[in-house]
């Protein structure tokens, strides 16, 4: 407790100074209101939250988990934020000098991946909400990719754009580069809300409910501009789907929102929460209907609860799935009631109309828009485009279409807005730009993550088998129905192979010499919307080299076995798993 000695001898350091009088006077005044604050009685929180006068029981926490209980990245996050680490990397960049571990992973805030060993190079990952590019953001982004990248970039499964082999000098220079294209890659790594998507025929599709765009724009900003949305317990995933032709894969979301119409004729919202593919969960129907104005406030209620309450312990345990595993969704949306003006009321699917299916590979061919014109969707193998290709396209959509491109999460893109009387001539540049747009059965359903050519976790070139596995299937086989496969380099199944007609997930393999080659997992009858499926592992550690033929006698089986016009995804999901292991023999 402060004494009456203590200020007076405070005087005596003040009265040796300069001070005047009046200065003199406030100065004791002051310390003497500091050493009385002392004296206040203390107030914190210990290890289970209760509330202590002691401060040695207390303890420093993050969303109440103690600081050491936390995982490392949460530490990281704890000292830092990752986006205030711009400086550093302004640093990094005046001698083209890497960070350290602990800023590596700061840099993904501003969407930067040092991929290492894989590629000793940044990978960049953009924003690009629900999709939707202008002809001149595509053009800059391949500017920018023959100027500081590989002279290609990459299209994702989140209808996103990378841009690989970066170096460290060139870091603050492309991410001020993509501001001034009115792009931003802020959030789209580390544990925050990634790249909005949504369908990406929204505005234009004959079938849709209702234009779900304008919604994921203004998540998209809502989120940019809230800086308690970085640093959420792991990643976390939002889609839009319009009720149009094209799946945006919606189910596999963390918050997916699906457009119904109801019985009485209005459109509305679905909420399905927690979908995780790579941990072979779809998202679930909440029971709630939602008005569309309603979903960005229930979304920021969700994330608020997500990071006050998810675990920040253990990186396996940290999705919301898992916070919902412990509490149930009706706790999760009880406590996202406590966080809204409006109440969640339950209503149940059968109070909705079942929504129309969906069109498998319609992100490819000339198909006719709600407004009397045309969208031509485009083939871009295992999603990657030179920066020649790039700038062919965009003037394509200048010069034929209305100046966008829409990208889907197919890894590839849409031309929209062409007259009838354009549509030859776009059709024709397409091709003459090395790409292709019409409908291919087997390649225009080739899904593939970046692989181990730019992935420290992948155990294969997901990439370029992908591509001969196509062309040789493609030589035997002429399907009447389109089949989708994708290949994921490991586990954390970026390319979702467990939602593929045929899935392939890497693993590392000993052929007959006792070396290490290209393996996979086989996984078969995953879908996504009206085909939802897990698809079941039927083969395992398969060398890739012998993957071609297995899949030739795969497919041969389907044909020859299936009832009438049978779908590849409903035959294989009858057959017993028996006779499937026994194809490969």
């Amino acid at each position: 407790m402060a004494t009456g000695k203590q200020p007076q001898q405070y005087m005596v350091d003040i009265n040796n100074s300069v001070f005047t009088v009046e200065q003199q006077n406030y100065l004791t005044g002051f310390v003497s209101g500091v050493l009385q604050g002392r004296s206040l009685p203390y107030l914190g929180q210990d290890a289970e939250k209760r509330f202590t006068d002691d401060p040695e029981e207390a303890v420093e926490t993050v969303y109440g988990t103690p600081l050491d209980e936390l995982c490392r990245e949460e530490l990281i996050k704890h000292a830092q934020n990752g986006l205030d680490c711009y400086p550093t990397m302004l640093l990094n960049a005046e001698s083209n000098s890497f960070p350290t571990a602990e800023d590596s992973f700061r840099y993904k805030f501003h969407g930067l991946f040092h991929v290492s060993p894989a590629q000793d190079s940044f990978m960049l990952r953009c924003r690009i909400a629900g999709g939707a590019l202008s002809s001149s953001q595509l053009r800059g982004l391949a500017r920018m990719a023959e100027l500081y990248g590989p002279g290609h970039a990459d299209l994702t499964t989140r209808a996103n754009v990378q841009i690989r082999e970066i170096e460290p000098k060139n870091c603050p220079a492309i991410l001020d580069e993509l501001c001034d294209l009115g792009l931003t890659s802020q959030g789209s790594g580390a544990d925050n809300v990634r790249n909005i998507t949504a369908s990406p025929t929204t505005g234009f599709d004959p079938d849709e409910l209702i234009d779900v765009l304008p919604y994921a724009k203004a998540m998209h900003h809502y989120i940019l501009r809230n800086r308690d949305l970085y640093g959420l317990p792991r990643k976390f995933n939002i889609a839009y789907d319009s009720g149009g032709r094209i799946s945006a894969c919606a189910d596999t979301n963390d918050i997916a929102f699906y457009a119904v119409r109801t019985m009485n004729g209005e459109v509305a919202f679905r909420l399905q929460l927690c979908g995780i593919t790579g941990h072979k969960q779809f998202a679930t129907d909440a029971g709630i209907l939602l008005t569309p104005s309603q979903t960005i406030p229930v979304a920021a209620a969700i994330l608020r609860v997500f990071i006050e309450n998810g675990d920040r312990t253990n990186r396996k345990k940290a999705r919301l799935k898992y916070l919902v595993d412990d509490w149930g969704i009706p706790r999760l949306l009880q406590e996202t009631e406590r966080k809204l003006t409006f109440p969640l009321t339950f209503t149940p699917v059968e109070s909705c109309k079942v929504p129309n299916p969906k069109t498998k590979h319609g992100h490819l061919g000339i198909h006719a828009q709600s407004d009397g014109k045309n969208y031509i969707g485009v083939l871009t193998p295992v999603g990657r485009l030179s920066c020649r290709q790039m700038t062919d396209l965009a003037s394509i959509a200048d010069r034929y279409g209305r100046g966008e491109i829409r990208l889907t999460v197919w890894q590839n893109l849409l031309i929209p807005g062409i007259p009838d009387e354009n549509v030859e001539a776009a059709a024709a540049a397409i091709i003459a730009a090395g790409l292709d747009y019409r409908p291919a059965s087997i390649t225009g359903g080739i899904i593939a993550c970046t692989g181990s050519r730019g992935c420290k976790y992948a155990a294969a070139d997901t990439k370029g088998n992908a591509v001969e596995l196509g062309r040789l299937l493609s030589e035997k086989f002429q399907l009447d129905q389109p089949i989708n496969i994708h290949l994921t380099g490991c586990n954390h199944s970026c390319a979702q192979h467990y939602i593929g007609d045929i899935g392939l997930m890497g693993v590392p393999v000993k052929n007959a010499a006792g070396e290490t080659v290209d393996g996979y997992n086989i996984v078969l009858g995953g879908g996504v919307d009206d085909t939802q499926a897990i698809a079941r592992e039927v083969w395992k550690a398969v060398a890739f080299t012998d993957i071609p033929a297995l899949l030739e006698k795969l497919l041969s089986h389907y044909l020859s076995n299936r009832v009438e016009n049978e779908s590849f995804i409903r035959f294989t999901n009858r057959q017993p798993l028996e006779s499937l292991i026994a194809l490969h023999s």
